[in-house]
């Protein structure tokens, strides 16, 4: 079983996975997150879960895709590519897929999609991730 906090600092209200499913090392990874009426970003004007927190999600999802002994955190460095389809409301369970394009010289290029159920609401062709080396 993955602990999603013994790999991210992230903690409540920042940390954006529920889950992380399967991973296969320096290639992808899939995880959810599930969207309740009880998030700090719903309330009377805003009903559905930001697209700039659903990237940051597939950000953090990248983290355990590539993160290992030698580097002990990630960045979110740059986005290209991004394009939102819908959204999420509370009841709906994003599915989240980060696959790594290349990873040089601490810097991770992946694509992200982000779906609920059959339906594409964020495609991301390329999220770059800053690697930061550990401190021995």
């Amino acid at each position: 079983m993955i602990n999603i906090q013994d790999t991210l600092p992230h903690r409540y209200p920042f940390l954006l996975l529920d889950k992380v499913l399967e991973i296969e090392k320096n290639k992808w990874a899939k995880g959810y997150k599930n969207v309740s009426s009880n998030e700090w970003y719903i309330n009377e004007r805003n009903a559905e879960m930001p697209s700039t927190l659903v990237i940051e999600a597939l950000a953090q999802l990248g983290a355990f895709a590539v993160i290992s002994e030698e580097s002990s955190l990630g960045f979110l460095s740059s986005l290209k590519g991004v394009e939102v389809i819908g959204q999420a409301t509370p009841g709906d369970r994003i599915d989240l897929y980060y696959e790594i394009i290349k990873n040089k010289r601490g810097f991770v290029v992946g694509r992200g999609v982000a779906s609920v159920g059959d339906l594409v609401i964020i495609n991301v062709e390329e999220i770059m991730i800053y690697l930061q080396p550990a401190i021995k």
